[in-house]
């Protein structure tokens, strides 16, 4: 039984369904579209792919992994009887069972939060009612931080929607970005219209007949618009498992086997919080990949295949205002350890909290004008990585992040004022034999 119909979910009954050619396989979900690409979603929202790009398999491949499918939500979870409780009244029994319910967007409790036309972008229902919305709107106020908030500045622009960016900081996404690149996000975005406003704060959204008319500031300025799209974060799914007398904290607790404090039940995806020997309390992820990887480990275990996750190190490619940026492992600085992005609440969707680790030391180097390298260095590895622009070095760091590669001999010269850091990057690349395997491969190991 799995609940959920996500990357996780789905990943899941792909592997059971492999090990277990003829076991029962039932996906319990809400979502009225099933399963469908989640990180597609900012596409289609910019007019850049068809909504049938976002459904990358058909209904004659579930026929044929044989899933079954109810559209309904689960009132509770008896663990001690193995059944499900339905809200239509229906019990279903199972043997195993995996949660997988993903997250939901966060909405401040700004006055006006309920009124039509605040939005969040969290499924494809919200995005295609953004849509429909922005057909009778000329104006919009984006709130919030992180890729999703840009998802949102960059859809409204390319709905004809003339767009306002609300920062309550100085600067865009502060926790992940340093200053410089903070800049290059928030130039491009002015050049295609988009007027930024910075250490500004919505006190109220104002409608009127419960459609938006305006959101009112902290400086009492009323900014008219139609639509306002909030983004202050995501919160993990958890309370089904809560009432049933799971062990959750900020999410659901699972342990390198993605099973949580009863052994028949498992979770994996955005709702799950994994504890492994790098993170004893516990941590966070939103990004497809990690997903899919805790799917995966969670259906074999549910199958009976005894399998840990060995965790890569998170990497996540997204565009920020066009730019192409890839973000791998630890790249939370030193100079900004201990400060919080005024923007968000919570971990947000594209974002792994392993990135807020922090490294010994920072390098960086911009050129080309839009393409930035910032590296994050260990006495002996580099720990983090940030490419943004030209995507050259991109697979090469992420090998030389994962596999812990030693550069101790490159480090001093890196650290030199004015290093040539990309010629430099490259050049030691180049030098080194080529790895045979893939980095990110995302496949578990089975003991």
């Amino acid at each position: 039984m799995i609940v959920g119909s996500g990357a996780a979910g789905l990943s899941a009954a792909e592997v059971i369904r492999k090990h277990e050619p003829k076991a029962g396989i039932q996906i319990i979900t809400e979502d009225p579209y099933g399963y469908y690409s989640r990180p597609g979603l900012a596409y289609y929202l910019a007019k850049e792919v068809p909504l049938e790009a976002l459904y990358p398999y058909t209904e004659g491949y579930y026929r044929k992994l044989d899933l079954h499918f109810t559209k309904e939500h689960v009132a509770r979870i008896n663990p001690a009887e193995h059944v499900l409780h339905l809200a239509g009244g229906r019990i279903m029994p199972y043997d195993r069972l995996l949660i997988a319910t993903g997250a939901t967007a966060s909405r401040p409790d700004t006055p006006g939060i309920n009124l039509e036309g605040v939005v969040t972008l969290d499924s494809l229902e919200d995005t295609l009612h953004i849509v429909k919305l922005a057909r009778h709107s000329s104006s919009a106020v984006v709130i919030g931080g992180g890729i999703t908030a840009l998802e949102l500045v960059e859809g409204f622009t390319a709905l004809g929607v003339k767009t306002h960016y609300f920062l309550r900081g100085d600067r865009y996404w502060n926790a992940v970005l340093d200053e410089t690149e903070s800049r290059m996000v928030e130039e491009r975005l002015k050049e295609d219209g988009v007027i930024v406003h910075y250490n500004i704060r919505a006190t109220e959204i104002l409608g009127r007949k419960n459609k938006v008319e305006g959101v009112r500031t902290d400086d009492g300025k009323v900014t008219p618009c139609q639509l306002v799209g909030v983004a202050i974060g995501i919160r993990p799914h958890k309370e089904l498992a809560q009432n049933s007398g799971l062990i959750v904290r900020r999410g659901v607790l699972v342990n390198d086997h993605q099973m949580t404090s009863d052994p028949d039940i498992f979770s994996a995806g955005d709702v799950a919080q994994v504890i492994d020997p790098d993170h004893p309390d516990g941590l966070l992820e939103s990004l497809w990949n990690p997903a899919q990887l805790q799917g995966t480990v969670a259906g074999l275990n549910m199958a009976g295949i005894t399998t840990p996750l060995c965790r890569p190190v998170a990497v996540n490619v997204t565009r920020l205002a066009g730019l192409v940026t890839t973000i791998i492992g630890q790249v939370g600085g030193a100079e900004d350890k201990g400060k919080d992005d005024r923007d968000t609440n919570s971990i947000m969707r594209g974002d792994s909290e392993e990135w807020r680790e922090v490294a010994n030391a920072v390098v960086a180097e911009t050129h080309g004008g839009h393409n930035r390298l910032r590296l994050y260095i260990g006495e002996r590895t580099i720990a983090g990585a940030l490419v943004m622009g030209d995507q050259g070095l991109s697979r090469p760091l992420q090998n030389l992040i994962e596999r812990q590669i030693n550069i101790r001999e490159l480090r001093p010269r890196l650290l030199e004022p004015g290093a040539p850091i990309t010629e430099l990057i490259n050049n030691f690349w180049n030098s080194i034999p080529r790895l045979r395997h893939p980095v990110n491969s995302y496949a578990p190991k089975v003991s």
